[in-house]
């Protein structure tokens, strides 16, 4: 009962802080790439005259012998996906740990759709897509994703992005607004990356905090691989291994930025020392003038 309480207690908290984002520039920010223009499929009927022949279904047409055309509707409902990564690496953190901060920016997403009334799904991957749950409507649903999100117990704590996303794609039918909440430090996720984003508007959150990049002068200390356990002792003192660790950090960081911009997806990075707010708020309000 009292884990019922303080899950519930976690939610008003978030809807609490996040309520000045959605009520501000993100509310209808994530809209711009795909309100308005999509139409998706929705029958075929026979041919009249005034049709537009470029949308005669052929292989109708030959199977009746009658000239038969694909009749398409305007998607009027936007569907928006969050999808985290609850891999172990997401746990760590100087201040707060990234999932923590994760959270607050699935919230907002959920929040901001829900607003909009707008549908919003979820998706929680590690080294596989664990739990995905089609997009909806309302408040009541919108409350059921937080508290999965929020109580959710991961099956794994390795982290596997290019597998998950070729499942996700799999899954995903109508074209969506996809938020992936992830640290990004699993790697091959390019090709998955461009089939889904082919099809939907597929945002990156890239949550990072400053001890993945800058070590403290602490004298020796024992580094751990969350994820796979895998340990190593280290002089941080010594300067020269300390500037290594950033530098090679940083290259790391540049790659992955590099690559996305290349397939030109588009990434929020968000940290301890960037607020989630902060980043959302700017990221939303340049999308909104485009």
């Amino acid at each position: 009962m009292s884990e019922i309480k303080d899950l519930l207690k976690r939610i008003r908290e978030l809807e609490i802080k996040t309520k000045g984002l959605v009520d501000g520039m993100m509310a209808g920010g994530y809209k711009s790439k795909i309100r308005g223009r999509g139409i998706e499929f929705s029958e075929v009927r026979e041919y009249v005259l005034g049709d537009d022949v470029r949308h005669i279904d052929w292989n109708v047409t030959a199977r009746t012998n009658k000239l038969h055309v694909k009749e398409f509707v305007e998607e009027r409902d936007l569907r928006v996906y969050v999808i985290f990564d609850y891999s172990a690496s997401n746990e760590f953190g100087f201040m707060k740990s990234k999932k923590s901060i994760g959270h607050e920016v699935a919230a907002s997403i959920i929040f901001s759709a829900m607003k909009n009334n707008d549908n919003v799904g979820l998706g929680i991957f590690t080294d596989k897509l664990e739990n995905f749950i089609p997009a909806r409507k309302g408040r009541k649903h919108s409350l059921s994703l937080l508290r999965t999100l929020l109580a959710y117990k991961p099956k794994s704590m390795q982290t596997d992005i290019e597998s998950s996303l070729l499942q996700l794609h799999h899954i995903l039918g109508q074209q969506s607004v996809v938020f992936i909440i992830s640290d990004y430090i699993s790697p091959n996720f390019l090709r998955p990356l461009k089939f889904l984003k082919n099809r939907h508007d597929v945002i990156l959150i890239n949550l990072s905090d400053i001890r993945e990049s800058e070590l403290p002068d602490i004298g020796y200390a024992m580094l751990e691989d969350i994820e796979s356990g895998e340990q190593l002792m280290v002089n941080t003192s010594d300067e020269s291994f300390r500037n290594a660790f950033t530098k090679n950090s940083l290259e790391n960081h540049e790659k992955i930025k590099n690559d996305i911009t290349k397939l030109k997806v588009e990434m929020v990075n968000v940290s301890e020392q960037v607020p989630f707010d902060t980043a959302l708020r700017q990221f939303f309000n340049q999308r909104t003038r485009r």
